[in-house]
């Protein structure tokens, strides 16, 4: 896990001098507690003037080396010394607890979020992309089954679906799944969107939607779940298992997925689909305020 202080240092590396850069390169491989550190010593280490030292260190946001070094010396402490499991929350990448600073928080975050992107990408399989693609395409209905924090992914993937004219569809309602994936057929392709794999109900419509002949597509993030078992197309956003308190970073890869879908759709059948983008993109533009229009006028006011 990468420390505040790294995280910060990327934050701001581009902005830094060339001689200030080099004083970020020696502190994002330093292992010691920061307590030993000296000005002139990290001068000599880094073949740069003090001053320049001090322009570094306030480039980050502190006032001087001494809080530069105090807040060093403050994240080994807290390395070495657990949180209590009250007071630590288990999220993925990293671990959130109540003496993490506020202004720590954004930086981790994006931090994660990035890493999280990026095994996305390393676990995306072509050939199924490729398979999931077609399969979309060829389908007389679309139906996508999800629950709870996954409902903001299906919600996602089926508007984008719908705004290329393929006839898809989704239920909040428990009784209406359950009746939709028993009435699916072999030209129909039921769509599971859940997280950990293992949300019981969306397992469940997915196999009754197998059961009743359907061709059954799920996006997930563990390759190992539950739900892969009534997969005939499986995409995988990881091949780590994380199962509890990450649900925050839950939809990050899921949303990746959604887009890759989208933007495959539009270059496999480019010609038609992006008449009919463009076709409903002029209908919802319609729904817009224009800018001389009464309406944006006083809302301007």
């Amino acid at each position: 896990m990468e420390k505040a202080i790294q995280i910060r240092i990327k934050e701001v590396y581009a902005t830094l001098r060339p001689s200030e850069q080099k004083v970020a390169d020696w502190v994002l491989k330093y292992k010691g507690t920061g307590e030993e550190l000296l000005m002139e010593e990290l001068a000599g280490q880094t073949q740069v003037s003090q001053p320049t030292i001090v322009r570094f260190v306030k480039a980050l946001g502190y006032k001087g080396f001494r809080d530069f070094k105090y807040s060093l010396m403050q994240e080994h402490a807290r390395k070495d010394a657990p949180a209590s499991v009250e007071d630590r929350i288990e999220l993925y990448g990293f671990k959130l607890s109540g003496r993490d600073k506020l202004e720590e928080i954004p930086g981790k975050i994006i931090n994660t979020s990035v890493q999280m992107l990026e095994e996305t990408l390393k676990s995306i399989q072509i050939k199924e992309y490729k398979r999931a693609i077609d399969a979309i395409l060829e389908a007389e209905n679309i139906v996508i089954y999800s629950v709870e924090n996954s409902i903001c992914t299906a919600t996602d993937l089926m508007t984008k679906l719908t705004y290329l004219g393929l006839n898809c569809r989704m239920y909040g309602d428990y009784y209406l799944q359950n009746v939709s994936a028993g009435n699916l057929s072999k030209k129909d392709l039921a769509i599971g969107i859940s997280y950990s794999g293992y949300s019981k109900h969306t397992v469940e419509m997915m196999r009754k939607a197998k059961k009743a002949g359907a061709r059954t597509m799920v996006v997930t993030n563990f390759e190992n779940a539950v739900i892969a078992n009534y997969a005939d197309i499986l995409i995988c956003a990881s091949n780590q298992q994380f199962l509890y308190g990450n649900t925050i970073f839950s939809r990050i890869s899921q949303i990746a997925l959604v887009d890759m879908l989208y933007a495959g759709l539009l270059n496999r059948d480019y010609t038609r689909l992006s008449k009919r983008l463009n076709k409903n993109s002029r209908i919802v533009a319609e729904r817009a305020y224009g800018e001389n229009e009464e309406g944006a006028v006083a809302l301007s006011n």
